[in-house]
C-alpha cells in the first residue's frame, strides 16, 4: 500500500468514527486518537500545490465524464429525456440501466468534448429544466424502489438571465427536497467538478462519495477570487484558502469517503477508474440495502442539517 493509499484509509476511518454516536466512550475515543495521531506522522495536510493539482485533474478534458462511466459501469441502459414541460436539458443525464445486477436510476451532469458539443450540454451546467427531468426520474426511483445514483460533475447551475427566468433557484431547492423525501437508497459521487447549487441539487444523498481528484465546493475558486481580491487570477490562492479537494471535504464531514483512482488522474485509465467507482457505488448500496425506507429518509434528513452545526 503506496503513503498516499495508507492516507486515504487512514481518513475514512477517521471520519466514520467521527459520526458515531459512541464517540464519547472511551475505547472509540482512543482508537480515533489513534488514527489522528498517525494522520499527523504522514503530514497529511496537502499543501497549495496539491489542492491546485486537484482542481486541475478535477477539470483535465479528458477525464471521464457522466456516460463514459455510463458505458462501463451499466447494463441495459435506456436513457430518459425531457422534463415533460418545456425541454430536454443536455447538461444533465438521466436513465435506468442495471449496476451488478439490480436497477437504478441514474442522473448525472455531462460535459462535451468538442466545442459543438460544449455548447449545446452548457458545458455541463443545467437550466431549470435539467432539474425537473432530474426529479423526473427521481419520482420514478420512488415509484418503483430503484436506488438513485447520482454522478456530480459541474461547474455550477447556469448563470444566464433565461436561467433565472426560468426559475432556477426555485427548481435547485425542489431538487433538493425531492431527493430528502426519497424512501430508496441514494448514493452521489462527485466525479469531476462539483459546484456550488448545480452539484448540491443531485446531492443530497445517504452516501456522498468523491473521487480522489475531484472537488466540491460553494464556489469556483475564480469565483471566489474575483470575490476577496477582485483578480480572478488569484484562483489558485483561493482554492487554498477554502480547500474544496476531497481529503479536506472528507475532514469537514461533507463527504462520507474517497474513491480511489488511477495514479496520475481517471484520464489515464478510464476502465480502471470505473472499476474502481463501482466497488465504491456496490458497496454503498449494500450498506443502505436492509434500512427502511422511513428510516432513510429520517438519517439523510439528520445528517444535512447537522452539517455546520458545532456544539
Amino acid at each position: 500500500m503506496t503513503e498516499r493509499e495508507t492516507e486515504l484509509n487512514l481518513r475514512q476511518r477517521l471520519s466514520g468514527l467521527s459520526r458515531l454516536p459512541l464517540l464519547r466512550g472511551a475505547k472509540v475515543d482512543g482508537e480515533a486518537d489513534r488514527l489522528q495521531s498517525q494522520l499527523d506522522r504522514l503530514a497529511t495536510d496537502a499543501g497549495d500545490e496539491a489542492i491546485w493539482r486537484s482542481v486541475e485533474l478535477a477539470r483535465h478534458p479528458e477525464r471521464p465524464y457522466t456516460l463514459d462511466y455510463v458505458e462501463r459501469l451499466l447494463e441495459d441502459w435506456v436513457e430518459l429525456h425531457g422534463d415533460r414541460g418545456r425541454a430536454d436539458d443536455g447538461a444533465l443525464v438521466t436513465g435506468l440501466g442495471r449496476l451488478d445486477g439490480r436497477t437504478v436510476a441514474l442522473v448525472g451532469h455531462q460535459k462535451g468534448r468538442d466545442v459543438k458539443e460544449r455548447i449545446d450540454r452548457q458545458f455541463g451546467m443545467a437550466y431549470p429544466e435539467g432539474y425537473h427531468k432530474a426529479m423526473r426520474v427521481m419520482e420514478i426511483a420512488g415509484r418503483f424502489g430503484f436506488p438513485l445514483v447520482s454522478l456530480v460533475d459541474t461547474p455550477g447551475a447556469y448563470p444566464g438571465v433565461l436561467a433565472e427566468q426560468h426559475g432556477q433557484g426555485g427548481a435547485i431547492a425542489r431538487s433538493q427536497a425531492a431527493m430528502t423525501r426519497l424512501e430508496v437508497p441514494t448514493v452521489a459521487c462527485i466525479i469531476g467538478e462539483g459546484g456550488s447549487g448545480g452539484a448540491v441539487a443531485i446531492a443530497v444523498a445517504d452516501r456522498v462519495l468523491m473521487q480522489e481528484n475531484a472537488i466540491y465546493s460553494v464556489i469556483t475558486p475564480e469565483g471566489c477570487a474575483a470575490i476577496l481580491w477582485r483578480d480572478a487570477g488569484e484562483a489558485k490562492k483561493a482554492a487554498a484558502a477554502f480547500k474544496p479537494d476531497a481529503q479536506h471535504c472528507l475532514d469537514l464531514g461533507v463527504i462520507d469517503g474517497i474513491v480511489p483512482e488511477p495514479g496520475g488522474g481517471a484520464h489515464l485509465d478510464p476502465a480502471l477508474a470505473a472499476a474502481q467507482l463501482r466497488a465504491a457505488l456496490v458497496e454503498a448500496l449494500e450498506e443502505l440495502d436492509d434500512v427502511p425506507g422511513d428510516e432513510l429518509r429520517r438519517r439523510r434528513r439528520a445528517k444535512f442539517r447537522g452539517m455546520g452545526v458545532f456544539a
